[in-house]
This record gives structure tokens, sequence and C-alpha cells, in this order.
């Protein structure tokens, strides 16, 4: 199985003890968000977890102990950087801080391990196309060496986005199509290997590739192993990724980024911040009387049994 430690949350800028001690411990406890009752156990060893797949917007708290976790698993990391500022993602280094950041953890990890994602790409009066174009050659003439590839997405506008952000411009099609065929010629000039998240073929003739961004092909060349071949059933419309299982919590990051899916309120998350305990299984609070524990599923993907 491939256990996902960012998709709900910044597990790693904000609750990095938290994210050691479970994996020291050997196991975690994931709280269904739709079922708040019932909690799934995972174990957290390296013969029941066939890859450990982060995803954050600041590694620098967790370096100095990331190898606690990539000595004995399969690891590949996804580093958001963006063209926005702090009036859009206030908890969030500058640029130039993150990009120091992600060639610290490419030296530490091989570059073949980390990805680089330039998303959510939005408008607004502010963050234009020329920026976002201007912006992304400046970062992309510095990570091109320390890079796997570079993944982008356009911000998808769910109602909580619409409230959280109204400067928000609605995308046209042409600006998504002046966009990638920017981004397409800036990554070919610096070497980068560049693809879209959900978006299936619709950009290839700018030179974009269609992936999912967490697949068994992706993984399997980064860590030198070999997978099964199976279908990838992914997380969501046009999602092409491996399924795997996130162990962090909705409504728990404080980055306070303005076009978050993951947090209702940006506010929401600093209350339950309260109610986190770094020596807990569960990212918020504890095992409640009342609560149903079941053993999750964890059949490996792998071609055969890993050796030694």
């Amino acid at each position: 199985m491939i256990i996902n430690t960012g998709g709900r949350t910044d597990t790693v800028q904000y609750y990095t003890e938290w994210l050691l001690n479970r994996f020291s411990e050997g196991y975690v406890l994931s709280r269904n968000p739709l079922f708040p009752r019932k909690v799934t156990r995972y174990e957290l060893t390296p013969d029941k977890v066939d890859c450990v797949v982060f995803c954050s917007k600041n590694y620098r708290p967790i370096l100095p102990r990331l190898h606690e976790i990539t000595d004995r698993f399969h690891t590949y990391f996804h580093y958001t950087i963006t063209a926005y500022g702090k009036d859009i993602e206030p908890g969030v280094p500058s640029i130039d801080k993150s990009i120091e950041t992600l060639i610290a953890l490419s030296e530490q990890v091989g570059k073949q391990r980390v990805a680089w994602r330039f998303d959510p790409v939005l408008l607004t009066e502010k963050y234009t196309i020329e920026r976002h174009l201007e912006t992304f050659d400046y970062m992309a003439k510095s990570l091109a060496p320390y890079i796997d590839r570079c993944i982008f997405s356009f911000v998808e506008i769910y109602k909580k986005v619409e409230i959280n952000m109204p400067e928000l411009i609605p995308l046209t099609d042409q600006d998504m199509e002046t966009l990638a065929q920017g981004l397409g010629a800036t990554a070919e000039k610096h070497g980068i290997f560049i693809q879209t998240c959900g978006a299936d073929d619709k950009f290839t003739q700018y030179g974009i590739h269609s992936s999912g961004c967490m697949t068994l092909d992706i993984l399997g060349k980064a860590n030198d192993i070999t997978f099964r071949k199976l279908k990838h059933k992914g997380m969501r419309q046009g999602c092409h990724c491996i399924e795997s299982r996130d162990i962090g919590a909705y409504d728990t990051c404080m980055n306070g980024c303005k076009y978050c899916y993951a947090n209702r309120t940006p506010r929401k998350a600093f209350d339950n911040y309260k109610r986190h305990d770094p020596m807990s299984p569960l990212l918020l609070g504890d095992l409640k009387p009342d609560d149903t524990v079941i053993q999750g599923a964890q059949k490996s993907f792998l071609a055969a049994k890993r050796q030694g």
C-alpha cells in the first residue's frame, strides 16, 4: 500500500514530531472524515508500506530527522512552490526560501524522488498570466537540476474557495491555453519534464505530459523497485493516481492558503490545532470510548516481496 502524509494537511510543516513518532512506534490511527466515530489503524512498517509519499510547502522542519523515515522506507516528495505571496499563502515561506529548502531536500533524498508542484494556478488582478509565467521561469532556472518533474494544475473553484477568495478571476479556455503554452515552453527551455494533474490530454501540443502525479511508474522509477501492473483508480474525477491512504486530517493546515480545498476556513485549523498531541496516534485528539477501530487493508502493490 501507499501511505500519503500530506493530502489533507501540511503534516511535514506543522506536525513533524507527531509524524516521526508515528513511524517510530510503527502505527497510526486515522479518523474517517465522513464517519467520525470510525477509526482505521495502519501499520507503518516496511513490510506493510510500499512507499511513503509526502506533500508539503515547507520541508525545513523535518530535514534534520527525515533520515529516520528515508533510511527505512521507499519515499517520494511533492514540494509545492507557487507564484503567490503572503497575501494568498500567509503561512508559507518566500519563494527564495522555498527554493533553498527544496534544494536541500533534493540533495538529501535524490532528485529522482522530488517533484515540484506549481499549483493551483489561479488568476487575480495581481497574479496575472504574465506574472505566473515570469515567476515560473525564475523558479525553473534554479530548480531544474534538483527535481524529477514539475506538476501543475488549474484551480478548482469549489464553493468554499469562492467564499474565501472573492478576488478570483475565472480562468477561460484561452487563459488556460496561454498558460499551458508558456509553462510548456519554459519547462522545455530548462530541461524539465512537465505534466498536468487531472487534466487528461488537453495540452500535449505544448510538450505537457498527461499522467497521474502519484503513479506506480513514478514511484517505482524513483526508488528502483518494480510494482505490479495495476489499474489506477484515482482520487477524484480525472485523477490517474494510484490509490493511497492519507493519515492526516482536514481542517488542520495552518498555512492559511486562501484557495485551500482541505480547510473550511483558515480559523478552523488554528482552533483544531489546540487538540493536537504529538504523542497521540491520532493527528487530532485521542480515542474516545465509543470509537470503533478497524485494521486497514494493507495489500502490497510490489511485483515481488522486498528482499532482506
